[in-house]
Protein backbone atom coordinates (compact mmCIF):
# COMPACT_ATOMS: atom_id res chain seq x y z
CA UNK A 1 0.00 0.00 0.00
CA UNK A 2 1.51 3.04 -1.18
CA UNK A 3 2.01 6.42 1.45
CA UNK A 4 -0.40 9.24 0.90
CA UNK A 5 1.86 12.38 -0.41
CA UNK A 6 2.06 15.08 2.19
CA UNK A 7 -0.33 17.67 1.86
CA UNK A 8 1.13 21.39 2.21
CA UNK A 9 -0.24 22.68 5.29
CA UNK A 10 -0.92 26.46 5.50
CA UNK A 11 1.02 28.59 7.37
CA UNK A 12 -0.29 29.97 10.63
CA UNK A 13 -1.36 33.19 10.78
CA UNK A 14 0.31 35.51 13.56
CA UNK A 15 -1.08 37.47 15.86
CA UNK A 16 -1.23 41.07 13.93
CA UNK A 17 -2.99 39.55 10.67
CA UNK A 18 -5.61 37.76 12.32
CA UNK A 19 -6.41 40.82 14.43
CA UNK A 20 -5.32 43.90 11.81
CA UNK A 21 -8.69 43.54 10.23
CA UNK A 22 -10.88 44.04 13.50
CA UNK A 23 -8.88 46.39 15.05
CA UNK A 24 -9.24 48.78 11.75
CA UNK A 25 -13.13 48.75 11.85
CA UNK A 26 -12.50 49.09 15.54
CA UNK A 27 -11.36 52.53 15.25
CA UNK A 28 -13.36 53.28 12.18
CA UNK A 29 -16.15 52.99 14.75
CA UNK A 30 -14.28 54.76 17.48
CA UNK A 31 -13.92 57.55 14.95
CA UNK A 32 -17.85 57.34 14.30
CA UNK A 33 -18.68 57.57 17.78
CA UNK A 34 -16.55 60.16 18.12
CA UNK A 35 -18.17 62.16 15.11
CA UNK A 36 -21.63 62.83 17.03
CA UNK A 37 -20.58 64.64 19.85
CA UNK A 38 -17.94 66.60 17.76
CA UNK A 39 -20.58 67.76 15.03
CA UNK A 40 -23.22 68.33 18.05
CA UNK A 41 -20.90 70.87 20.19
CA UNK A 42 -19.48 72.77 17.13
CA UNK A 43 -22.75 73.44 15.68
CA UNK A 44 -24.74 74.15 18.80
CA UNK A 45 -22.18 76.09 21.24
CA UNK A 46 -20.78 78.58 17.85
CA UNK A 47 -22.92 81.30 18.59
CA UNK A 48 -24.43 80.40 22.32
CA UNK A 49 -28.12 78.82 20.62
CA UNK A 50 -29.12 76.37 23.83
CA UNK A 51 -27.33 78.44 26.36
CA UNK A 52 -29.01 80.26 28.82
CA UNK A 53 -28.59 84.73 28.57
CA UNK A 54 -26.43 84.72 32.02
CA UNK A 55 -24.22 82.04 30.95
CA UNK A 56 -20.39 83.37 30.73
CA UNK A 57 -19.13 84.14 27.72
CA UNK A 58 -16.13 81.56 27.40
CA UNK A 59 -18.46 78.87 28.10
CA UNK A 60 -19.31 79.23 24.06
CA UNK A 61 -15.98 78.73 23.17
CA UNK A 62 -15.37 76.16 25.43
CA UNK A 63 -17.44 74.15 24.43
CA UNK A 64 -17.00 74.56 20.44
CA UNK A 65 -13.03 74.08 21.28
CA UNK A 66 -13.99 70.86 22.76
CA UNK A 67 -16.23 70.03 19.70
CA UNK A 68 -13.29 70.94 17.90
CA UNK A 69 -11.36 68.17 19.55
CA UNK A 70 -13.78 65.24 19.64
CA UNK A 71 -13.62 65.87 15.94
CA UNK A 72 -9.74 66.26 15.35
CA UNK A 73 -9.48 63.01 17.42
CA UNK A 74 -12.28 61.41 14.97
CA UNK A 75 -10.24 62.05 12.21
CA UNK A 76 -6.96 60.59 13.32
CA UNK A 77 -8.91 57.69 14.22
CA UNK A 78 -10.25 57.62 10.66
CA UNK A 79 -6.63 57.44 9.22
CA UNK A 80 -5.64 54.95 11.62
CA UNK A 81 -8.32 52.70 10.69
CA UNK A 82 -8.74 52.88 7.26
CA UNK A 83 -4.18 52.76 7.25
CA UNK A 84 -5.07 49.48 9.02
CA UNK A 85 -7.39 47.99 7.10
CA UNK A 86 -5.29 49.32 4.06
CA UNK A 87 -2.17 47.88 5.43
CA UNK A 88 -0.06 51.18 5.49
CA UNK A 89 3.31 51.12 7.06
CA UNK A 90 2.36 54.29 8.85
CA UNK A 91 -0.66 53.01 10.27
CA UNK A 92 0.78 50.81 13.11
CA UNK A 93 2.67 53.71 14.74
CA UNK A 94 -0.77 55.85 14.39
CA UNK A 95 -3.07 53.47 15.83
CA UNK A 96 -0.22 52.75 18.56
CA UNK A 97 -0.41 56.50 19.63
CA UNK A 98 -3.66 57.06 19.72
CA UNK A 99 -4.38 53.41 21.42
CA UNK A 100 -1.99 55.27 24.62
CA UNK A 101 -4.19 57.95 24.58
CA UNK A 102 -7.27 56.23 24.42
CA UNK A 103 -6.51 54.60 27.98
CA UNK A 104 -8.11 57.10 29.92
CA UNK A 105 -11.03 56.88 27.88
CA UNK A 106 -13.21 54.34 30.55
CA UNK A 107 -14.46 51.70 29.45
CA UNK A 108 -14.66 52.02 26.36
CA UNK A 109 -11.21 53.82 24.84
CA UNK A 110 -9.33 51.71 27.33
CA UNK A 111 -10.11 48.49 25.84
CA UNK A 112 -9.67 49.94 22.42
CA UNK A 113 -6.33 51.06 23.64
CA UNK A 114 -5.15 47.85 25.25
CA UNK A 115 -6.34 45.52 22.50
CA UNK A 116 -4.54 48.26 20.27
CA UNK A 117 -1.27 47.74 22.36
CA UNK A 118 -1.43 43.69 22.51
CA UNK A 119 -1.97 43.30 18.36
CA UNK A 120 0.71 46.14 17.72
CA UNK A 121 3.35 46.85 19.89
CA UNK A 122 5.67 43.70 20.37
CA UNK A 123 8.30 43.88 18.60
CA UNK A 124 7.33 40.29 16.52
CA UNK A 125 4.11 42.72 15.64
CA UNK A 126 6.12 45.23 14.33
CA UNK A 127 8.04 42.80 11.68
CA UNK A 128 4.71 41.04 10.84
CA UNK A 129 3.20 43.67 10.23
CA UNK A 130 6.30 45.56 8.24
CA UNK A 131 5.71 42.20 6.42
CA UNK A 132 2.39 42.77 5.73
CA UNK A 133 2.28 46.08 4.73
CA UNK A 134 5.24 45.50 2.21
CA UNK A 135 2.89 42.90 0.66
CA UNK A 136 0.19 45.06 0.22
Amino acid sequence: MAAAPPTATPLAQGRVASHVRLLGILWLASAVIHMIPGFFLVAFFRHGMILPPDTPVFVNGLMHFIGLAFLGGAVLSLMAGWGLLERQPWARMLAIVLGVLHLINVPFGTALGAYTLWVLLPAESEVEYAHMAGAA
